[in-house]
């Protein structure tokens, strides 16, 4: 009997953890392939949800790549200004906006910005992230514990890499590259 139970507690463990691991995968389309992130809600609960939410309603599809600089990051998730989709599109004003939902507390971890992590982008205030996130093309240890870090590329960087860059002192893209959709898997 006691065999039996010791089984039925361990298949129900994996069955929990591969649950909890599926549900904190996002895919998101670019054009040139499809990019699996991998979501750290034990490092940033709240900037998780956030992304979750806003990816899962459809906020995120069409949205520009606004600042891509080459060697450093790209920068998109401005929902207001940055959505070709939506009247509000204005690409000059791409990267001031956000959703209409309040911003977030700071999450600083331990988690250093390596090659395909994704933080939470905001203002001088490090309590001002909203729904803009940047995906870092190479390590960027200046920003280790002054963003909240709350997810990694786990496959498709090859596509995140191919992103339009703009430019070189600004980041700032005419004519950018944009999510085609972003959904949890």
């Amino acid at each position: 009997m006691n065999k039996f139970i010791y089984l039925f507690i361990l298949f129900f463990s994996l069955v929990n953890i591969h649950s909890f691991a599926k549900e904190n995968i996002m895919i998101l389309k670019l054009k040139h392939g499809e990019v699996k992130i991998e979501l750290y809600p034990e490092k940033a609960p709240n900037h998780v949800k956030r992304f979750k939410d806003l990816a899962n309603q459809g906020k995120y599809d069409n949205v520009v790549f606004h600042r891509v600089i080459d060697g450093f990051m790209a920068q998109t998730g401005d929902v207001k200004f940055g959505n070709t989709s939506s009247s509000n599109f204005n690409l000059s004003l791409a990267g001031t906006g956000g959703s209409d939902l309040p911003d977030l507390k700071a999450e600083f971890s331990d988690i250093p910005h390596t090659r395909g992590i994704l933080s939470a982008a905001r203002s001088a205030d490090p309590n001002s992230a909203n729904s803009q996130f940047f995906i870092c093309f190479q390590s960027s240890p200046h920003l280790d514990r002054q963003y909240s870090v709350f997810g990694k590329v786990i496959k498709g960087m090859e596509f995140v890499d191919m992103i339009k860059k703009g430019d070189p002192n600004s980041g700032s893209v005419s004519d950018p590259d944009k999510i085609i959709t972003l959904r949890s898997k």
